[in-house]
């Protein structure tokens, strides 16, 4: 079931990456992003979504992949227990948590 849900999540990061970036084809959308991995620019989803889970307990909703001021960001929306609902935004190169939004009362301020 969790595989289902992760390969379904990796589904939608791709759509939504390629809807949201100005890019002109799906494959152009998908190359680049493969060819940023391979040049070391992001990390991989699957360890970016490892680091969120251990930090972050719930259920990973969304996930896209941008390019903003020419930095590659993940933006993770998740759903935490008790209906909290976060989007953290995450620097693609190295994991670290740039800032959170929504309420999460179980989190420390440091990441708003």
């Amino acid at each position: 079931m969790r595989r289902n849900i992760l390969v379904s999540m990796t589904i939608v990061g791709l759509l939504a990456f390629i809807a949201s970036s100005g890019w002109v084809g799906a494959s152009d959308d998908h190359d680049r992003a493969r060819q940023a991995l391979e040049r070391g620019e992001i990390m991989s989803l699957r360890a970016v979504l490892d680091r969120v889970e251990a930090e972050y307990p719930g259920e990973i909703i969304e996930v896209e992949l941008e390019r903003e001021e020419g930095q590659w960001r993940y933006e993770v929306k998740l759903l935490r227990a008790g209906g909290a609902m976060i989007e953290l935004d995450i620097d693609a190169h190295d994991g670290t948590v740039l800032g959170m939004k929504g309420r999460d009362p179980g989190r420390h301020e440091r990441h708003r």
